[in-house]
């Protein structure tokens, strides 16, 4: 909703939604740890936890590899899925873990790729047939290259394309489905509670606790923001789909399905209301040049 604003919208904004956006999804996947966890199985736990302290010595001295982590995460979401705690809480417990500082500075990189130039090995003629000698050097830069980006930032940038053009359409194809069947099982008290928790309670919290830090002097006013255009991002923080769908369908599942078709329409008629006043309000109150 941002985007379709342009330069209009101020970089502060921009990093004030981006940052309650992730500390929301937190929130929401606490609320699973603690509500929805079923009888806990400590052996496995143990397990995981032994597997999480190994993880961080083994980052701690200098592990870059991105498929040995990637493998032993797979493994600790398994064992907290059979420990009885639902295993989104491995996900954001081993994003903390994986090494989020380069073993290279950029600087020294740099420097380096270019002592390795200097000292490249000569092509003889046309030759397509490299020396041992010159894929000497050439892995020498793509060691380098290795580390200098953190195995954090670089499984994310692996990951991107990945859960934007599958894991999430997959999710919402699978999840989001509303069935409108008559006899009033699309419109009911979770749906209209639903659409007003994501409408009126995100923009509530959002811009009460705002408001908040600003006059305890806990933080100034970020430059390029003002109340006005607060009250429009708080609106957008009402869009609510993943997590969202995720906690309707751990709260009623197949044992509630028309209370579970209430949830799922509340939660979709209130991401588009609050979409949609959100952008009005930023259309607004936003001055009509960057």
């Amino acid at each position: 909703m941002l985007s379709l604003l342009g330069k209009r919208v101020p970089l502060s904004l921009k990093i004030f939604l981006t940052a309650f956006a992730v500390v929301d999804d937190i929130g929401g996947i606490l609320v699973i740890a603690v509500f929805y966890s079923s009888h806990v199985a400590y052996g496995y736990l143990l397990v995981a936890a032994l597997l999480f302290v190994l993880l961080y010595f083994i980052g701690k001295h200098g592990a870059t590899n991105k498929l040995f982590f990637l493998i032993i995460g797979v493994i600790i979401w398994y064992l907290f899925l059979q420990s009885g705690i639902h295993s989104t809480i491995a996900g954001v417990l081993f994003a903390f873990i994986i090494p989020a500082k380069p073993q290279l500075h950029v600087g020294k990189y740099i420097e380096r790729i270019r002592r390795i130039i200097n000292t490249f090995p000569t092509m003889e003629g046309n030759s397509i047939v490299l020396t041992n000698e010159q894929i000497a050097k050439l892995k020498q830069v793509e060691s380098a290259s290795d580390r200098v980006i953190s195995p954090l930032q670089s499984l994310e940038d692996n990951l991107h394309g990945a859960v934007n053009y599958i894991i999430l359409p997959l999710f919402a194809f699978v999840n989001a489905g509303v069935v409108f069947s008559g006899g009033g099982e699309v419109m009911g008290k979770v749906s209209i509670a639903v659409a007003l928790g994501l409408l009126c309670g995100k923009f509530l919290g959002i811009y009460f606790f705002t408001w908040l830090a600003i006059k305890s002097r806990l933080t100034p006013m970020p430059e390029g923001m003002n109340w006005k255009n607060i009250a429009g991002v708080s609106l957008l923080g009402g869009i609510g789909f993943t997590v969202s769908l995720f906690i309707a369908n751990l709260s009623f599942g197949s044992t509630y399905p028309i209370l579970l078709n209430q949830a799922k329409f509340g939660v979709l008629s209130g991401t588009v209301l609050a979409g949609a006043l959100g952008y009005i309000v930023l259309y607004l109150v936003l001055p009509k040049k960057k």
